[in-house]
């Protein structure tokens, strides 16, 4: 199963390439710099900065991107990984600070020290857990821990598992001291988990690295989290980015269509991206904090494009949450905020702001709203 969570993030970077490489001459492309890739954040990376992109930048971006998923996974702490650094002759660390881990160690024990990025990127999350009336939990932790999707322990829990677990998931139990840069969960057992807005704020990372060293034009994919600077070059002129917006319900990389952007980020949320099947039935990794099993509304994925990756990210998991009505609803009340939305019957709505940018391209399915 692992292998088959590599397998489909390795699909979103040949889905977004084909698209690109299909509007590109082999010439061109040849000019560029090769994508580089490393394994962070539990997923794959791809970086590939073409105007302005230099080993010494790349190098930058992905110690910056090791370096949040140090302190923001729920796996490690950040004491654990400099062991494993340092018993692989690798510099440590400097920083004593715990992460993410940590804190989840020490639930319902006492605060934890953290480095202020990660108040930055939980403040943010528990900001859409507001929003949201607790669609969006970063303390879901519990539940994704329960069910185990995408790791060999993946299960369907019994009602009474759920049940209790539940009983854990509450955002107003994190308790962040900014004075302090501490933070704690009031309750023993309860465990954050920001899987849902970390990759997000690490493109964003990656993109202030990259625009800081002069680059111009260039390309990041965190495991399906799009990221592009600036325009391309074809032929001598510059256009516009291919991004192709994922076929759910293809596992071969197949897309609905395409966007037709720059300096802009685009994130998906979805069915396809975690899951297993059980007597024929879907479970996948978006959990639904009232019920506590995946989110079941109607919705097969839905994709986010915005300024800001961290707010993409977080949105469309937001979004995939409260279904189409609430959901949309939230998307048209946030300015500089669009989204595609495709649902289980195989129709697509977007967003009035992608009308022109969006290149519907499936047999499959139906665009059947503009609004």
């Amino acid at each position: 199963m692992k292998c088959q969570m590599v397998i489909k993030n390795i699909f979103s970077f040949f889905l977004f390439f084909a698209v690109f490489f299909n509007s590109c001459s082999k010439t061109n492309n040849a000019s560029y710099p090769d994508a580089q890739i490393e394994l962070a954040l539990g997923t794959v990376c791809i970086i590939n900065l073409y105007a302005g992109g230099k080993d010494t930048v790349y190098s930058s971006i992905f110690s910056r991107i090791q370096e949040i998923d140090r302190t923001m996974s729920v796996h490690k702490s950040e004491f654990q990984h400099m062991f494993d650094e340092a018993t692989s002759l690798q510099p440590a660390a400097s920083s004593l600070v715990s992460g993410i881990a940590a804190i989840n160690e020490q639930a319902g024990i006492k605060p934890v020290k953290v480095r202020s990025d990660i108040i930055d990127v939980l403040e943010k999350a528990l900001y859409y857990a507001e929003l949201s009336d607790g669609a969006f939990d970063p303390t879901v932790g519990p539940l994704v821990n329960l069910w185990g999707i995408g790791t060999d322990d993946e299960r369907l829990p019994s009602e009474n598992e759920i049940d209790e677990t539940l009983k854990l998931v509450n955002w107003r139990d994190v308790i962040i001291n900014r004075e302090e840069s501490t933070v704690f969960l009031q309750r023993e057992g309860m465990a954050i988990d920001l899987g849902a807005i970390a990759k997000g704020y690490a493109a964003d990372e990656a993109v202030r690295i990259a625009r800081e060293a002069g680059v111009r034009s260039g390309v990041i994919d965190l495991g399906g989290n799009i990221s592009v600077i600036g325009l391309r070059t074809d032929k001598g002129a510059t256009r516009h980015w291919r991004i192709g917006v994922q076929d759910p319900l293809s596992d071969r990389g197949g897309y609905v269509g395409v966007l037709i952007v720059s300096d802009t980020n685009v994130v998906t949320s979805g069915v396809y991206e975690r899951y297993f099947l059980q007597d024929g039935k879907r479970y996948h990794h978006i959990f639904s904090t009232e019920t506590g099993y995946p989110v079941d509304n109607g919705l097969l994925s839905v994709t986010i494009v915005t300024e800001e990756s961290i707010v993409a990210d977080a949105l469309s998991t937001v979004v995939f949450a409260l279904g189409l009505e609430r959901g949309k609803a939230l998307v048209d009340a946030s300015p500089g905020v669009e989204a595609v939305f495709i649902l289980n019957d195989k129709s697509i709505i977007i967003t009035d702001g992608l009308k022109n940018i969006f290149s519907f391209e499936s047999d499959e399915y139906t665009l059947v709203s503009l609004q």
